[in-house]
């Protein structure tokens, strides 16, 4: 009788327990509950439930339907905005752009365009891509992608993108327009894979010198460069390497320490290690497996280079294995995760910070985020850029590279050789006409088919001269349409330096992306100051002692 009550007693509580535990399970495992972490321990009070609580009560009772994705959007932002301004929240929609950047590749037709009055224009057909095979060429307007109309591109808000990509394997109808041909031309092209490169442009600069741009550091960065190295670094004299990393964001670190394991011959050279409040220290280290023996190094930086660009250009400072020329880099040394969450979106968060080979950290501070976006900007204002004051340092961050050479942290990375911005290419007029190149071109190089003639780079260099005044004039009548008070007279330097843009636009649209870098480059004057230096005995003893002569 006794066991019978105590069962009586407990059945009750056995099923509230069990119903618990049910609902506890079924709230887990849906679908729409927010982000949250359940712990055990001291952690368990922190949020209390106030979010599910929240949004509990907005559910029941909210006077509109509330739009729970928004909700939950903002609720995740407003946390990471509370955190370091490169810990992020990447919506799903977002997702598939950022994940083809990274991995270098997406599937599409396989052309560059560029939206010229309105009109989805072809800029190139990638070589050997579907489009290439099919036919498109440069100039081609696409006016209908399959039965819609596809001209307006503003007025209508459509993306050019969208139209184009899709699964490998599957056709998209197009028609185009082609200058000189009276009817509209048809072309069904199937999708393939095409490859997104990072490097931008590989050339032999001169004959002991091997030019390489990388435009971000992505999945296929490292075997790209190999590549590169291939084609350049086994010529007879070539033994010297420009690596030009301004405006380069980063990306994987893993794609930068085996890049450095090309620059380091030695095996065990410390090249960057991370470490955070639940990450312990992890070095990377050179592979010893380097596969040319690369002599001289020149890192081109500028304050767009950041992450894995500033690994590649603290390793080198660092160890004193090259020089660093250009300007004061980004500053950003945070390590990111990313974190797949549960609608296909994702979590980017900051689990350390990188220390250069030195013990540096370069992170700049950031507790002001206006402040910390607009840094550039005061940069300029302040006449760091131009060099009309020197970069401002903070003495307690001091640090000394293998030969014991002073360097700082808390900022970025202050190169070996400042080469200062010219900042009148920042005048209105300048920009206003220099934008009007590229859509300019097509009509170019239609109006003026001799341009075709030339075989390759050195030839076009060498034998073609722009006519200047027609040029300006053509693209001032562009530029007027938008810019009523454009003033077209420049000053001749701005005059040059609109030119020079033109003959490099035009020697890519004639020869490819790395043409224009390759005809740029002759008058740039980082790369032309790099290479002055690597033609030096000691380039890095010439080019701290010639920093300090100017200081």
């Amino acid at each position: 009788m006794q066991n019978e009550t105590s069962f009586n007693i407990w059945t009750p509580l056995f099923y509230c327990a069990l119903l618990g535990i049910g609902l506890l399970a079924g709230y887990l495992l849906n679908t729409d509950a927010p982000l949250l972490s359940f712990g055990g321990g001291s952690h368990t009070s922190v949020g209390s439930g106030r979010v599910e609580q929240l949004m509990g009560y907005i559910d029941a009772r909210y006077v509109d339907e509330p739009d729970r994705d928004k909700l939950y959007e903002a609720a995740i932002n407003a946390v990471l905005d509370e955190l370091d301004p490169h810990s992020s929240y990447i919506p799903r929609e977002e997702m598939q752009a950022l994940t083809e950047s990274m991995e270098g590749n997406f599937e599409g037709i396989g052309i560059e365009y560029l939206v010229v009055e309105d009109t989805i224009t072809v800029v190139s057909a990638l070589p050997q891509g579907p489009s290439d095979k099919a036919g498109l060429l440069s100039g081609d307007q696409i006016i209908y992608v399959e039965d819609s109309l596809v001209t307006g591109v503003e007025d209508r808000q459509i993306d050019p993108a969208s139209l184009m990509r899709g699964e490998g394997g599957t056709d998209v109808n197009i028609r185009v327009r082609r200058p000189g041909t009276p009817d509209l031309i048809t072309f069904n092209i199937t999708r393939e894979p095409i490859p997104v490169y990072s490097v931008d442009a590989a050339y032999t600069i001169d004959e002991t010198t091997a030019y390489v741009k990388i435009n971000r550091f992505s999945q296929n960065t490292y075997s790209e460069f190999m590549e590169a190295l291939e084609e350049h670094l086994e010529k007879p004299d070539a033994r010297n390497l420009i690596l030009d990393l301004r405006g380069n964001p980063g990306g994987y670190l893993q794609e930068a320490t085996k890049l450095l394991s090309e620059i380091f011959v030695e095996r065990g050279v410390l090249l960057v290690y991370t470490e955070g409040r639940n990450s312990t220290r992890q070095p990377y280290k050179s592979t010893g497996r380097a596969r040319y023996n690369i002599q001289e190094v020149a890192i081109l930086v500028d304050g767009g280079s950041a992450s894995a660009s500033e690994i590649v250009a603290g390793a080198v400072q660092d160890h004193d294995r090259g020089i660093i020329v250009g300007r004061r880099t980004f500053g950003k040394g945070l390590v990111q995760e990313q974190y797949p969450l549960m609608d296909s979106s994702a979590l980017r968060l900051t689990v350390a910070r990188y220390y250069t080979p030195s013990d540096r950290s370069i992170q700049r501070n950031y507790e002001g985020e206006e402040d910390y976006r607009g840094d550039l900007h005061r940069r300029f204002e302040s006449g760091e850029l131009t060099g009309r004051t020197s970069v401002q340092v903070d003495s307690s961050l001091i640090y000394y590279t293998d030969n014991g050479y002073p360097v700082f942290g808390g900022g970025g990375i202050t190169p070996d050789y400042f080469v200062p911005l010219d900042s009148s290419l920042n005048d209105q007029d300048f920009l206003r006409l220099r934008q009007q190149i590229a859509p300019y071109m097509f009509g170019y190089v239609r109006q003026h088919p001799e341009v075709e003639k030339y075989e390759d780079v050195e030839s076009f260099v060498r034998g073609y001269t722009p006519d200047v005044d027609a040029i300006v004039a053509d693209l001032s009548e562009l530029a007027l349409v938008d810019y009523p008070d454009l003033d077209v007279n420049l000053p001749p330097h701005l005059l040059d330096e609109l030119m020079l843009h033109f003959k490099s636009r035009l020697g890519r649209q004639l020869f490819g992306t790395a043409a224009f870098y390759e005809i740029y480059n002759r008058e740039d004057e980082i790369v032309q100051e790099a290479l002055r230096l690597l033609r030096n005995n000691d380039p890095l003893a010439a080019a701290r002692s010639e920093q300090a002569s100017a200081s």
